[in-house]
């Protein structure tokens, strides 16, 4: 039962996070909060682990939470629910998309998309920001990475790699 469970509530979120990985955030908040799959405080460590690995972020995040739900087959079964939908529209959509791409309807309704996706992406950060930034010195980290990020152009790895050591530097 518990994997028929992990495949509808990812397909649930697969189907309805359009924007990406991040946007599968509140998403997972909210399955937090409903079932006992994982506490806030360990979506944060998923959320860190995911982005400092190779792959979507959404896939990673869900077969994260499928395993430590249900063991391999709980990650396969969530990874799979979270990306059958996504299989499903693209085949339905590049059969239709391309007869219907001048549509001035399809237009707005992608232009009032991207300012929603982008509310979603926002609104993850924030919850995410109040998990992380829980002191002055992490308020300092935060400040400063994303400072460095803005002005220094270098690879993403390299500044996860650095708040990683500057974590252990700075709490040993």
């Amino acid at each position: 039962m518990i994997y028929l469970l992990l495949f509808w509530e990812f397909f649930k979120v697969g189907l309805l996070a359009i924007g990406g990985g991040l946007v599968t955030v509140p998403f997972l908040f909210e399955l937090s909060d409903k079932y006992a799959w994982f506490s806030h405080q360990e979506l944060a460590d998923m959320i860190a682990i995911s982005e400092s690995t190779p792959g979507p972020l959404g896939v990673n995040m869900a077969t994260y939470a499928g395993f430590n739900t249900a063991g391999i087959l709980g990650g396969v079964i969530a990874t799979i629910g979270l990306t059958t939908p996504s299989v499903i529209v693209i085949v339905w959509i590049t059969g239709i998309l391309s007869r219907f791409k001048e549509n001035p309807y399809l237009q707005s309704g992608f232009y009032a998309i991207r300012p929603a996706v982008v509310a979603l992406i926002l609104g993850a950060s924030l919850q995410l920001f109040r998990l992380a930034v829980v002191d002055v010195l992490s308020a300092v980290l935060c400040a400063v990475f994303f400072a460095a990020i803005h002005f220094i152009k270098i690879h993403p790895i390299v500044y996860i790699l650095l708040g990683m050591a500057a974590g252990i530097v700075l709490k040993l």
